[in-house]
C-alpha cells in the first residue's frame, strides 16, 4: 500500500466516511477508492488536489507522509462546524492597561503656553504622551531648548523632551541638585535647583558653566515640575581618538603622581 492510499484510507477511517460514500464526494467511483487504498493504483494529481482542499490537509504532506490521526484532527478542527455549546464564551474583558497620558508642550508653543496654560481647551488641543502608569500624580512634558544643560556632549540636548510630574510650587518641596522645569510668567526653564538666595528666590543652577545662576522670586514661579525622564534621539558618536589619548595621558599622570608619594 502506497504512503497516498495509507492516506486517503485514514482519512476516510477518521471521517467516518465508507468506500462509496469518500468516492461520492470526489465523484470517484467505489472500485478506483479500493484500488487507491490498496495501492494497486494512484489518484489523478487533479484527485489529489482536490481531497487536500477538502480535508484542509497539505497536498505535500498528503503524498509524501504517512499522516496520524493527530494530524488529521489539528487540520480537521479548524474546518469542522462547531456546535455553539462547543464554543468558549467571553467571561469578562481583559482590563486595559492604565496610562498616564502627559500633555505635551512643544517648543513652537511654549510661548503660547505661558498665556494659555489653564485654558482647558488649549491644553486638549495639544499632542500627549502615554506612558503605563498607575501614578494619579499629574504629569506633562516639555520639549527642552537651549544649550544651557549640556556640557562636554553630556546633559539636556536642544529638542529632547523631558517627562515631568507637577510639584506645588512652594521651595520646601524641591531636592538641591535635582533637575526641575520652573515656569514663570515670562519663560520655562530646565534647571537645577541650589537652594534659596538671601533675597528667598529659586537659584536654579545649569549644567553648562557658561551660564550664570538664576535667581527666580517665589512670587514669580507659577508652576514647577520635577523631571522623571529623557526622551532623546541623540545618540553619541564613538570617542575620537585624542578624546581616548587624553584619558590615557590622565590615567597615566594619575599613577605617576601616586608612585612619586609612596616613594
Amino acid at each position: 500500500m502506497s504512503c497516498i492510499g495509507k492516506n486517503i484510507k485514514k482519512i476516510r477511517t477518521v471521517k467516518n466516511l465508507s468506500q462509496a460514500g469518500f468516492a461520492q464526494l470526489f465523484d470517484l467511483a467505489r472500485p478506483s477508492v479500493g484500488a487507491y487504498e490498496e495501492g494497486r493504483s494512484e489518484p489523478k494529481i487533479d484527485t489529489l488536489i482536490q481531497i487536500a482542499r477538502h480535508f484542509g490537509v497539505s497536498l505535500d504532506l498528503l503524498i509524501t507522509k504517512e499522516l496520524t490521526v493527530n494530524d488529521l484532527y489539528g487540520f480537521d478542527i479548524f474546518k469542522r462546524d462547531l456546535h455553539q455549546s462547543q464554543l468558549l464564551k467571553k467571561v469578562a474583558d481583559t482590563p486595559e492597561p492604565s496610562a498616564q497620558k502627559a500633555v505635551l508642550v512643544m517648543g513652537a508653543l511654549q510661548a503660547a503656553y505661558l498665556t494659555r496654560r489653564q485654558e482647558r481647551e488649549f491644553l486638549e488641543s495639544l499632542p500627549f504622551i502615554a506612558l503605563p502608569n498607575a501614578s494619579t500624580t499629574l504629569h506633562r512634558a516639555f520639549e527642552h531648548q537651549g544649550s544651557e544643560m549640556q556640557y562636554q556632549q553630556h546633559g539636556l540636548r536642544p529638542g529632547d523632551l523631558l517627562y515631568c510630574a507637577a510639584l506645588p510650587a512652594q521651595p520646601e518641596d524641591l531636592q538641591p541638585n535635582e533637575l526641575y522645569v520652573v515656569v514663570t510668567d515670562a519663560q520655562i526653564m530646565a534647571r537645577r535647583y541650589q537652594g534659596l538666595t538671601q533675597e528667598g528666590a529659586l537659584s536654579m543652577k545649569a549644567d553648562n558653566p557658561d551660564y550664570e545662576y538664576l535667581a527666580v522670586p517665589v512670587k514669580d514661579v507659577r508652576e514647577i515640575w520635577r523631571i522623571e525622564g529623557v526622551y532623546s534621539t541623540y545618540l553619541k558618536s564613538p570617542s575620537s581618538i585624542e578624546e581616548r589619548l587624553a584619558r590615557l595621558e590622565s590615567l597615566v599622570q594619575g599613577l605617576l603622581g601616586k608612585g612619586t608619594s609612596l616613594a
